[in-house]
């Protein structure tokens, strides 16, 4: 790495090894337990859906059985295959029996394990190559069609109502945006199912459901086709329903994943054991697909000082890159996150952000980062507002960001017009063109404020992961190592759902995404 900021490549490694220490520690744990969620997706992705009459999900019916049997530690794969065998029936009518009281799945006789491997191979190659040719058709798109150029341009809907969020995500395609993100409805990652078919009523966001999902790609897909470039689609995929929602999405052509345990441990109170363990196969599953993952150390920087707390932001990407790689998520589908949030009123506060990001970007070279715009000091003076947004502009482009999420005039006062979002595209746009080569033309002051400053963040980072690494993630996370927020390892929601595995324990899906 050759380093404008004069970092040095044996610290940069040392960072990342004390960050591997920690992700590993954190991997032995996870790989000894499954969840509720987890057993759910594999419902999901041997072909159950649907909901019974109460408007349960059938993933839902399913898993609870198993789990008020106190049997779930044996993994719903053993159970349904086992089904598939005695009563010669699909995942789905097995499913739907239960859930209608016709089916006591548990006192079925009991075949061999290999028995029940082979029979439910069939299924998980079907699931497997549906994800394959999913992700093939987005590749043809961009083979086809193009896509932006980098950063991309990211921009939001959030209406609430599926159909509205089609008429504005197709509108901001077509003035230029390269990925939607749609906003989920607020409280969703709290929700321990998965709302089932469109949706037309949310707060602060549209839910985030298989069919709005289906509803979304095709809406992009033909503007794409319309404007001859391939837009992304973006979703989130944290929460309780992790991996479900990443099984959705592999399945509907989502291109984008918000997917970050840390960010719901400490922004949503999930309890980080249910979560870390979500977070591994929803992982697989996203990396499987071709999915860049996104992750939320932007929002530390919301509850902590950005210019205290910089170094706080690198010891997280350095975390969560070395998780996502035990996941098998290389790192060109990283979007690990940071922001641009210090204080406007900071002297010689833009040289701190330029330090920042060309830091980040300098350490994480293969990444497509997720820069995230100014939102903590915004206030309705949407004049002002502009030009912090066309800052954070300059420094994205200048250190050749990955994805950048752009700030709109009126967010700090309501969900953003149309309009506003056309402004922003055109500001980006302006930025991006006028200032396409500064990166490569501009040099850095050696032992400049710069300079300095990236250096000392680095060193920073390095003692937070020295101390983290002795004490361990979770004993760090429960100190409010991250974001000045405390949370407790047997506390938040979902530890309930948390199962240690039995020898019993199956789940092929890992081993066949993880090998492709």
């Amino acid at each position: 790495m050759s380093s404008k900021l004069g970092l040095e490549i044996e610290k940069v490694n040392y960072a990342k090894q004390i960050a591997k220490n920690i992700a590993t520690d954190v991997q032995q744990f996870v790989e000894r337990y499954t969840t509720v969620a987890v057993e759910r997706t594999i419902c999901r992705l041997l072909g159950i859906d649907g909901t019974d009459k109460n408007e349960v999900p059938l993933p839902n019916v399913v898993v609870d059985e198993l789990k008020r049997k106190n049997v779930l530690s044996d993994g719903v794969m053993m159970f349904l295959g086992n089904a598939m065998l005695e009563m010669n029936l699909t995942p789905q009518k097995i499913a739907e029996q239960i859930a209608e009281g016709k089916l006591d799945i548990v006192q079925l006789p009991l075949h061999e394990r290999l028995e029940i491997e082979k029979v439910l191979q069939s299924t998980v190659n079907q699931s497997i190559k549906k994800i394959k040719d999913r992700k093939q058709k987005r590749e043809n798109y961009i083979q086809t069609l193009g896509e932006g150029k980098r950063p991309y341009l990211y921009v939001i809907v959030a209406t609430g109502n599926i159909y509205e969020d089609v008429v504005q995500a197709q509108a901001a395609a077509r003035q230029g945006a390269d990925i939607i993100a749609v906003i989920r409805t607020t409280g969703q990652s709290l929700l321990d199912y998965v709302p089932y078919g469109a949706t037309t009523e949310g707060f602060g966001g549209t839910y985030a459901t298989q069919e709005n999902f289906r509803i979304m790609r095709q809406a992009l897909d033909e503007v794409s086709q319309e404007r001859g470039k391939y837009v992304r689609l973006c979703n989130y995929c944290s929460g309780l329903c992790m991996p479900e929602i990443a099984a959705m999405g592999a399945l509907e052509g989502l291109d984008v994943m918000l997917n970050d345990a840390l960010y719901g441990i400490l922004f949503r109170d999930i309890n980080m054991q249910r979560t870390l363990i979500d977070q591994y196969f929803s992982r697989i599953i996203n990396g499987f697909a071709g999915v860049i993952i996104n992750t939320g150390e932007d929002n530390y920087l919301t509850t902590a000082d950005a210019y205290e707390q910089a170094h706080t932001v690198l010891a997280s990407d350095c975390i969560n890159e070395q998780l996502a790689l035990m996941a098998g998520i290389p790192e060109e589908q990283m979007g690990l996150g940071h922001a641009f949030e210090i204080d406007p009123n900071m002297e010689n506060g833009f040289l701190y952000e330029l330090a920042q990001a060309q830091m980040i970007r300098e350490i994480f070279p293969h990444a497509p980062l997720k820069y995230m715009p100014p939102t903590k000091f915004m206030t309705g003076n949407i004049f002002k507002g502009h030009i912090q947004d066309a800052l954070f502009n300059m420094v994205g482009i200048w250190t050749q960001q990955g994805i950048q999420l752009l700030g709109m005039p009126t967010e700090a006062i309501h969900t953003p017009f149309m309009s506003d979002r056309f402004l922003s595209i055109e500001n980006a746009q302006y930025i991006f063109n006028n200032m396409k080569n500064i990166g490569e033309e501009i040099e850095f002051k050696k032992d400049g404020i710069i300079q300095k400053r990236a250096k000392k963040v680095l060193q920073d980072a390095i003692d937070l992961l020295e101390k983290m690494q002795k004490e361990g993630l979770f004993t760090a996370l429960e100190k409010g190592i991250f974001g000045d927020v405390k949370r407790s390892k047997t506390g938040g929601k979902g530890l309930d759902g948390v199962v240690l595995k039995s020898q019993n324990y199956q789940n092929p899906f890992v081993e066949a995404m993880r090998k492709s």
